[in-house]
């Protein structure tokens, strides 16, 4: 004959367990609800008093780790900052001295070319003076010799054109009076 299942047996045959299942078996709640209380109340009592001090002890040593750390950083930008400006100002005063310096050193640059300048025109004008004096000397010769040549000039035309040759004291007077004129 078939069987009929009724719920409260295990399925598949032989070597089960007769009966409902323990935890929706009616009979054993109020065990179940004090072992419940029992291991709740143990388990509460653990927590409380070993892992969770524990952990807290944890959070808060990470907890005062991380102020340390945050305090350490902040004393460290400090430090940096004060350093960074202490860098913009040396590297300022470096500016302002190589400018002095640029500028000093432009300064005595120019008055040394100037100097030399000066010296120079000076020579120049020394050797301009002197020039000037040789070409007054030079052009006095050359007029000087110019009469000389145009008395002889003159003396030579005469003589070609008259045939004898004339008095010089007369043409260096004709001569000396044309170039008067």
């Amino acid at each position: 004959m078939a069987e009929t299942n009724t719920g409260t047996e295990v399925p598949g045959g032989e070597g089960g367990a007769e009966g409902a299942f323990p935890p929706f078996d009616s009979s054993t709640f109020a065990a179940q609800l004090l072992w419940l209380a029992l291991a709740f109340g143990l388990l509460y009592y653990l927590m409380s008093k070993i892992a969770l001090p524990r952990v807290a002890g944890i959070l808060e040593n990470r907890a005062n780790r991380i102020a340390t750390d945050l305090d350490a950083a902040q004393a460290l930008k400090t430090q940096s900052d004060a350093a960074l400006a202490s860098y913009e100002a040396s590297l300022a005063d470096a500016r302002a001295k190589a400018q002095g310096i640029a500028g000093e050193t432009r300064a005595a640059v120019d008055a040394e070319a100037e100097a030399t300048r000066k010296s120079l025109e000076a020579d120049l004008g020394g050797k301009l003076s002197a020039a000037e004096a040789q070409i007054t000397a030079t052009k006095t010769a050359a007029l000087g010799n110019v009469r000389s040549i145009a008395v002889e000039a003159a003396g030579a035309i005469v003589e070609q054109l008259v045939g004898r040759t004339p008095d010089r004291h007369a043409v260096e007077a004709a001569v000396d009076a044309a170039v008067a004129k």
